[in-house]
């Protein structure tokens, strides 16, 4: 008997997640284990549960999905990732690349291409909805392999910082949740302004939400 392929979902909003539930429901040899509502809980759900398979939003509180995915890929490279997301830019398209995740997906073609994403992706092999294609071969036709975009992205502690930022923590909480120092964190956020050319915390609110890092 063969056994079912395993999917966690995470996702924040509820009904997301029942529509994910009710188009993956057409495949009688598929297994829901799991849901979470933010990135920290995926990591926790996907190392308990050990699925086969994680589809996961981007933009989602505590650890966002790309921080969850590195985690979640590092720790269990047993478990596939498959991003879904509304944000389709292309730093949002790379950052995913270098996160680790097979596929990508927007939300928006999750009713015609979910399913062959999710099959795909179990079986080890890459997927992308239509327009994140045309969004690489864009990227890749503007930016050639040695000063790709994906070569100037943020890193993971990058993303961590901005993602507390962008939600309005200060120095001194952003110290105490990722135990630096205060001074390093205030380091940390004088190098991101300075990386991404931003002279305002409005502008660096404005690129993670437009990034999908956090929600609006």
């Amino acid at each position: 008997m063969t056994m079912p392929i395993r999917i966690l979902l995470a996702d924040d909003h509820e009904i997301v997640r029942k529509g994910l539930r009710s188009i993956l429901a057409t495949k009688p040899d598929w297994e829901i284990c799991g849901e979470a509502t933010n990135g920290q809980e995926a990591i926790d759900e996907a190392k308990r549960l050990r699925p086969d398979l994680v589809i996961m939003d981007i933009a989602m509180p505590e650890v966002n999905g790309l921080g969850a995915t590195r985690q979640i890929i590092h720790d269990l490279p047993g478990t596939e990732v498959l991003i879904l997301t509304m944000h389709e830019t292309e730093s949002v398209v790379f950052e995913v690349l270098q996160a680790g995740a097979r596929g990508f997906v927007l939300k928006s073609d999750a009713g015609k291409d979910l399913i062959a994403a999710a099959e795909a992706v179990v079986n080890h092999r890459p997927f992308f909805s239509p327009r994140v294609s045309e969004i690489l071969v864009r990227g890749y036709l503007k930016h050639p392999p040695e000063n790709s975009p994906s070569n100037r992205q943020l890193t993971a502690r990058e993303t961590e910082i901005l993602q507390l930022l962008a939600e309005g923590r200060t120095n001194k909480e952003i110290a105490e949740r990722l135990q630096i120092s205060v001074k390093t964190a205030e380091a940390h956020r004088s190098n991101l302004m300075k990386k991404l050319k931003f002279r305002s915390l409005g502008e660096l609110v404005r690129y993670a939400v437009r990034n999908g890092i956090v929600s609006a």
